[in-house]
Protein backbone atom coordinates (compact mmCIF):
# COMPACT_ATOMS: atom_id res chain seq x y z
CA UNK A 1 0.00 0.00 0.00
CA UNK A 2 1.20 2.97 -0.80
CA UNK A 3 2.16 5.68 2.08
CA UNK A 4 3.81 8.59 3.40
CA UNK A 5 6.23 8.41 5.58
CA UNK A 6 5.44 11.37 7.13
CA UNK A 7 3.71 12.34 10.14
CA UNK A 8 0.19 13.99 10.61
CA UNK A 9 0.99 17.40 10.95
CA UNK A 10 3.27 17.38 7.74
CA UNK A 11 0.38 15.37 5.78
CA UNK A 12 -1.96 18.67 7.09
CA UNK A 13 0.41 21.00 5.71
CA UNK A 14 0.93 19.29 2.77
CA UNK A 15 -2.54 19.02 2.13
CA UNK A 16 -3.53 22.58 2.46
CA UNK A 17 -0.78 24.00 0.29
CA UNK A 18 -1.61 21.35 -2.40
CA UNK A 19 -5.41 22.26 -2.40
CA UNK A 20 -4.33 26.16 -2.63
CA UNK A 21 -2.35 25.48 -5.77
CA UNK A 22 -5.74 24.40 -7.49
CA UNK A 23 -6.74 27.68 -7.67
CA UNK A 24 -2.93 29.30 -8.24
CA UNK A 25 -2.56 26.70 -11.40
CA UNK A 26 -6.37 27.55 -12.32
CA UNK A 27 -7.34 23.64 -11.83
CA UNK A 28 -10.69 24.81 -9.85
CA UNK A 29 -12.24 28.32 -8.34
CA UNK A 30 -12.85 29.20 -5.17
CA UNK A 31 -14.15 26.15 -3.27
CA UNK A 32 -14.41 23.94 -5.90
CA UNK A 33 -12.82 20.75 -6.40
CA UNK A 34 -11.11 18.48 -3.66
CA UNK A 35 -8.07 16.78 -2.11
CA UNK A 36 -6.87 13.86 0.07
CA UNK A 37 -4.24 11.71 1.57
CA UNK A 38 -3.68 8.72 3.05
CA UNK A 39 -2.86 9.42 6.62
CA UNK A 40 -2.37 6.48 9.49
CA UNK A 41 -5.74 4.18 9.53
CA UNK A 42 -7.94 6.83 7.72
CA UNK A 43 -7.56 9.80 4.78
CA UNK A 44 -7.51 13.64 5.29
CA UNK A 45 -10.14 15.56 3.36
CA UNK A 46 -10.37 18.85 2.39
CA UNK A 47 -13.81 20.15 4.10
CA UNK A 48 -16.87 21.04 1.64
CA UNK A 49 -17.59 24.36 0.52
CA UNK A 50 -14.39 26.50 1.94
CA UNK A 51 -12.27 28.77 -0.10
CA UNK A 52 -9.09 27.04 0.07
CA UNK A 53 -7.25 29.80 0.37
CA UNK A 54 -8.67 30.46 3.86
CA UNK A 55 -8.34 26.82 4.83
CA UNK A 56 -6.57 26.17 7.46
CA UNK A 57 -4.86 22.92 8.78
CA UNK A 58 -7.35 22.50 11.61
CA UNK A 59 -10.06 22.74 8.97
CA UNK A 60 -9.22 19.00 7.30
CA UNK A 61 -11.41 16.21 8.00
CA UNK A 62 -9.79 12.60 9.12
CA UNK A 63 -11.79 10.20 7.95
CA UNK A 64 -11.37 6.27 9.09
CA UNK A 65 -10.83 3.58 6.20
CA UNK A 66 -14.76 3.10 5.70
CA UNK A 67 -15.62 6.84 5.70
CA UNK A 68 -16.32 7.26 8.92
CA UNK A 69 -15.61 10.09 11.30
CA UNK A 70 -15.09 11.07 14.67
CA UNK A 71 -17.60 14.13 15.72
CA UNK A 72 -16.43 17.81 15.80
CA UNK A 73 -15.05 17.74 12.67
CA UNK A 74 -15.96 19.70 9.93
CA UNK A 75 -18.26 18.45 6.97
CA UNK A 76 -15.96 16.45 4.62
CA UNK A 77 -16.25 16.52 1.04
CA UNK A 78 -19.18 16.02 -0.81
CA UNK A 79 -16.95 13.17 -2.83
CA UNK A 80 -15.56 11.65 0.10
CA UNK A 81 -17.24 8.60 -1.29
CA UNK A 82 -15.46 8.23 -4.28
CA UNK A 83 -12.17 9.00 -2.68
CA UNK A 84 -12.49 6.45 -0.02
CA UNK A 85 -13.82 4.31 -2.54
CA UNK A 86 -10.73 4.86 -4.61
CA UNK A 87 -8.38 4.41 -1.56
CA UNK A 88 -9.94 0.71 -0.94
CA UNK A 89 -9.59 -0.64 -4.61
CA UNK A 90 -6.81 0.57 -4.85
CA UNK A 91 -4.13 0.44 -2.47
CA UNK A 92 -1.32 2.06 -4.59
CA UNK A 93 -2.73 5.27 -4.35
CA UNK A 94 -1.80 7.41 -1.04
CA UNK A 95 -3.25 10.89 -2.74
CA UNK A 96 -6.00 11.91 -4.80
CA UNK A 97 -6.88 15.24 -6.45
CA UNK A 98 -10.64 16.23 -7.69
CA UNK A 99 -10.96 19.06 -10.10
CA UNK A 100 -13.17 21.02 -12.09
CA UNK A 101 -10.45 22.30 -14.58
CA UNK A 102 -12.07 24.41 -18.00
CA UNK A 103 -10.92 21.86 -20.60
CA UNK A 104 -11.27 18.80 -18.61
CA UNK A 105 -14.51 19.37 -17.68
CA UNK A 106 -15.56 20.82 -20.97
CA UNK A 107 -14.65 17.57 -22.48
CA UNK A 108 -16.38 15.67 -19.79
CA UNK A 109 -19.39 17.36 -20.64
CA UNK A 110 -19.87 16.24 -24.33
CA UNK A 111 -18.97 12.77 -22.38
CA UNK A 112 -15.47 12.16 -24.51
CA UNK A 113 -12.91 10.58 -23.83
CA UNK A 114 -9.54 11.42 -24.56
CA UNK A 115 -7.86 9.42 -26.91
CA UNK A 116 -3.80 9.10 -27.64
CA UNK A 117 -3.90 11.83 -29.78
CA UNK A 118 -0.22 12.63 -28.00
CA UNK A 119 2.12 10.54 -26.09
CA UNK A 120 1.92 12.12 -22.58
CA UNK A 121 -1.53 10.32 -22.61
CA UNK A 122 0.58 7.32 -21.80
CA UNK A 123 1.12 9.36 -17.80
CA UNK A 124 -2.39 8.65 -16.96
CA UNK A 125 -1.65 4.86 -17.22
CA UNK A 126 -2.98 3.55 -20.77
CA UNK A 127 -4.23 4.81 -24.22
CA UNK A 128 -6.94 7.12 -23.30
CA UNK A 129 -8.18 9.07 -20.22
CA UNK A 130 -11.60 7.40 -20.01
CA UNK A 131 -14.79 9.41 -19.23
CA UNK A 132 -16.97 8.07 -16.75
CA UNK A 133 -20.49 7.33 -16.71
CA UNK A 134 -23.04 10.19 -15.06
CA UNK A 135 -23.90 10.80 -11.87
CA UNK A 136 -24.79 12.80 -9.43
CA UNK A 137 -21.92 14.39 -7.29
CA UNK A 138 -21.71 12.98 -3.51
CA UNK A 139 -22.98 9.65 -4.63
CA UNK A 140 -22.19 6.53 -4.22
CA UNK A 141 -22.81 5.66 -7.87
CA UNK A 142 -20.50 8.41 -8.72
CA UNK A 143 -17.71 6.72 -7.26
CA UNK A 144 -18.51 3.09 -8.89
CA UNK A 145 -18.53 4.80 -11.96
CA UNK A 146 -15.06 6.27 -11.02
CA UNK A 147 -13.68 3.06 -10.18
CA UNK A 148 -14.64 1.54 -13.84
CA UNK A 149 -13.18 4.26 -15.42
CA UNK A 150 -10.12 4.25 -13.50
CA UNK A 151 -9.51 0.42 -14.03
CA UNK A 152 -5.48 0.16 -14.98
CA UNK A 153 -5.32 3.93 -14.78
CA UNK A 154 -4.69 7.28 -13.25
CA UNK A 155 -7.10 9.50 -13.88
CA UNK A 156 -10.68 9.98 -15.66
CA UNK A 157 -13.02 12.36 -16.87
CA UNK A 158 -16.09 12.67 -14.67
CA UNK A 159 -19.24 13.51 -16.67
CA UNK A 160 -20.44 16.41 -16.74
CA UNK A 161 -18.42 17.20 -13.56
CA UNK A 162 -14.52 17.25 -13.99
CA UNK A 163 -11.52 15.07 -13.49
CA UNK A 164 -9.85 12.93 -10.42
CA UNK A 165 -7.15 11.78 -10.66
CA UNK A 166 -4.50 9.83 -8.09
CA UNK A 167 -0.95 9.14 -7.05
CA UNK A 168 1.89 7.76 -4.98
CA UNK A 169 2.04 11.60 -3.60
CA UNK A 170 0.37 14.64 -3.46
CA UNK A 171 2.59 16.15 -5.43
CA UNK A 172 2.62 13.41 -8.06
CA UNK A 173 -1.42 13.76 -8.21
CA UNK A 174 -1.37 17.64 -8.35
CA UNK A 175 1.25 17.17 -11.12
CA UNK A 176 -0.75 15.14 -13.32
CA UNK A 177 -3.89 17.12 -12.86
CA UNK A 178 -2.06 20.04 -14.66
CA UNK A 179 -0.72 17.39 -17.17
CA UNK A 180 -4.28 16.14 -17.91
CA UNK A 181 -5.91 19.62 -18.08
CA UNK A 182 -3.22 20.66 -20.79
CA UNK A 183 -3.70 17.20 -22.84
CA UNK A 184 -7.61 18.68 -22.46
CA UNK A 185 -6.77 22.34 -23.70
CA UNK A 186 -4.45 20.70 -26.79
CA UNK A 187 -7.50 18.47 -27.53
CA UNK A 188 -9.84 21.00 -27.49
CA UNK A 189 -8.03 23.25 -29.95
CA UNK A 190 -7.40 20.49 -32.47
CA UNK A 191 -10.77 19.14 -32.55
CA UNK A 192 -12.55 21.91 -34.60
CA UNK A 193 -9.67 21.20 -37.21
CA UNK A 194 -10.56 17.43 -37.66
CA UNK A 195 -9.71 14.05 -36.56
CA UNK A 196 -6.20 13.56 -34.55
CA UNK A 197 -4.09 11.04 -36.07
CA UNK A 198 -3.86 8.46 -33.14
CA UNK A 199 -0.67 7.06 -31.88
CA UNK A 200 -0.96 2.99 -32.06
CA UNK A 201 -0.11 0.30 -29.49
CA UNK A 202 3.44 -0.40 -30.19
CA UNK A 203 4.29 3.28 -30.22
CA UNK A 204 3.13 3.98 -26.54
CA UNK A 205 4.51 0.75 -25.19
CA UNK A 206 7.65 2.47 -26.22
CA UNK A 207 6.77 5.61 -24.62
CA UNK A 208 5.69 3.58 -21.60
CA UNK A 209 9.18 2.31 -21.58
CA UNK A 210 10.97 5.68 -21.61
CA UNK A 211 8.16 7.43 -18.97
CA UNK A 212 10.16 4.30 -16.90
CA UNK A 213 13.37 5.40 -16.85
CA UNK A 214 12.49 9.32 -16.76
CA UNK A 215 13.60 12.37 -14.90
CA UNK A 216 16.18 12.37 -12.31
CA UNK A 217 16.84 9.65 -10.22
CA UNK A 218 18.74 9.33 -6.50
CA UNK A 219 18.47 12.85 -6.12
CA UNK A 220 20.08 14.63 -2.58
Amino acid sequence: MAEYAANEDVLRTDLVRTARRLHELNLSAAATGNVSVRCGQGYLVTPSGMDYQSVTVDDLVWLDTDGSMPAGQRRPTSEWRMHVAIYQARPEFAAIVHTHSAHATALACLRHEIPAFHYMVTKAGGDNIRCADYATFGTQTLSNNALQALEDRRACLLANHGLIVAGATLAAALQLAWEVEELARQYCLLLPLGEPVLLDAEELQRVSAQFADYGQKNQI
